[in-house]
Parts: structure tokens; sequence; C-alpha cells
């Protein structure tokens, strides 16, 4: 299946290294160009000049953006990918309003399909073709696309509509959050009364409280000034800002999820905003009462 991909971050690039390695025939657009040329080179891959001649070369395009606006200058205007002729398919994998899908799905050539597919998942499980697959289509699409979902993921779990998978990615999200915010508060409750942060997160990570995350993240939780960013501060703000927006339009009480986002936006203030969102444990342990 010839397949395109746009969005070569953290996450883009091993998902395109796994469509790859799985023997698909990939083409591939960055708004920093030097980023594909580099990667199609190690993999063999063609690359595109603009995401319209991307979607000229492919069956299927695959684009993991950052956000609506990036998504929005990637898919719409003259040299966007809607321009093409040739793809069938447009599987959005990044973290997206559902108003955005919507917009999406409104604006894309009648002879295509649009699909939100997020992930859940860190940069390892990107790595490792074990991401979990939230696809806003039914059963029977996303079992046409399945040769490229298990090149990437571990489990597709399609949710029946466009729009579901960004709903759900966003649920998920907030409770990644939720648990990295009240994880930070627990640790630095704990440091105050003595006990060193590593020997805290063991009980943690031991206790009925512990989530996969903790596992594969313990080394950022422990010195994330260390470590390799996998997902920054700025972005969590983002996806709560999406999600509590998601949460007034429909009429839902998000109190906890509130927090989150304030203490995000504190967070960022203090200057954090590119660090990884495990640097909310140093932000809390040196946070005035």
């Amino acid at each position: 299946m010839r397949v395109g991909f746009a969005g070569l971050g953290r996450m883009g690039r091993e998902m395109a290294l796994n469509l790859a390695g799985a023997g698909h025939a990939l083409t591939l657009w960055n708004r920093s160009a030097d980023k594909a040329e580099e990667l199609a080179q190690q993999i063999g891959a063609g690359v595109a000049a603009t995401p319209r001649t991307l979607s000229d070369s492919c069956d299927v395009v695959v684009t993991m953006l950052a956000d609506d606006p990036a998504s929005e200058t990637v898919h719409f205007g003259q040299d966007g990918l809607f321009a093409g002729r040739t793809a069938r398919y447009f599987v959005e994998m990044g973290t997206m309003s559902p108003d955005h899908i919507t917009a999406l799905v409104a604006q894309a050539p009648e002879w295509t399909t649009v699909i939100d597919a997020p992930v859940s998942g860190a940069t390892q499980a990107a790595k490792d073709a074990q991401l979990l697959i939230m696809a806003g289509c039914d059963a029977d699409t996303a079992a046409a696309l399945s040769p490229i979902f298990d090149a990437m993921g571990k489990a597709t779990i399609p949710l029946g509509r466009p729009g579901a998978g960004a709903v759900m990615k966003l649920g998920v999200n907030m409770l990644i959050h939720g648990l990295n915010q009240t994880l930070a508060e627990a640790l630095a409750l704990t440091r105050a009364a003595g006990i060193p942060r590593a020997a805290a997160f063991d009980v943690i990570e031991a206790s009925a409280a512990a989530a996969p995350m903790l596992g594969y993240r313990k080394p950022l939780y422990l010195d994330d000034a260390g470590r390799d960013v996998t997902f920054t501060v700025a972005l969590a703000r983002k996806d709560m800002a999406v999600t509590t927006a998601l949460a007034k339009a429909l009429g839902v009480a998000l109190p906890q999820s509130g927090v989150t986002l304030a203490q995000l936006e504190a967070a960022i203030a203090a200057g954090y905003a590119q660090r990884d969102m495990a640097a909310m444990v140093p932000f809390m342990e040196e946070k005035p009462e």
C-alpha cells in the first residue's frame, strides 16, 4: 500500500519507521524538510515537496501533527493535502479537537474518507509498534486499513464515527495528565516529610495506585532534566485546554481537570513549558504553599 506520512516529530518519526519496516511504499513530508530527507535516506522512502504532492503520490496519507492549527495548515489551501487528487484516505493520528475533525470531514474531497485515529502510548511505544489506536470509523473501515494500523500499534479500537477517536483520546489524556499531577503532589508531600523521591516512587509503583505509565516513565519522574523529553508540559496544557472546552460545550463538569489545567498553566508561567510533563514533580516540590 502506498502511504504518505506528514509530521516527523518524536512520535511520527518512529511510526514512519515502522510503516517502512512493514514493507509499505512510503513518501514523507515534514515542515522542516531536512527531517524528511534524513529519514528518507535511511529507509529508502520518497520525499514530497508539498502536502499536495504527498497526497498525489499515495493511497493513504497519515498525519501526526501537534494541534488543530498545524493540521489546518497541512490539509487546507492550494498546496494542502486536500488539493491532491490521488489519496483516498486521510488518517489524522495527532491529538485534535472534535470540532477540527468535523471541519476536516466537511472540507475533504468527496471521494475521500477522513479518519481520526489518535494513539495512546509514548515514544517508546511508538518505537516498539505498541500504540493503542482509537479510530473514529466503523469496523469495516478499520479492517481495510489494518495493514497500516497493525504496523504501528498493538491494537486498534474502532469507535464508529468520525470525531469519536478525538473525544476518546481527550478522555484518555485527561486521566493521564490528572494522574501526572496527583503523582507530583504525592511525591512533593512525601519528600517534604523526609522520604526520598526514589523510595516514595518505589512504594507508589508497587501499590494499588500504580499505572503502566509510571513504570515506563519512571526514569523521567526521578530525573526529567537528565532524560530526553517525550511529552512537554506545553502539550499537556494544550490537551487539557481542548478537553475543558469540550466539556463546557457539552455541559459536563470537570472540576479535577480544571485544577490540572491551572497547575500546567502555572508551570508554563514558571518556565517549564518545554520540559517533559514529568517536570511537574519538581515544580510541585519547589512550589510554595
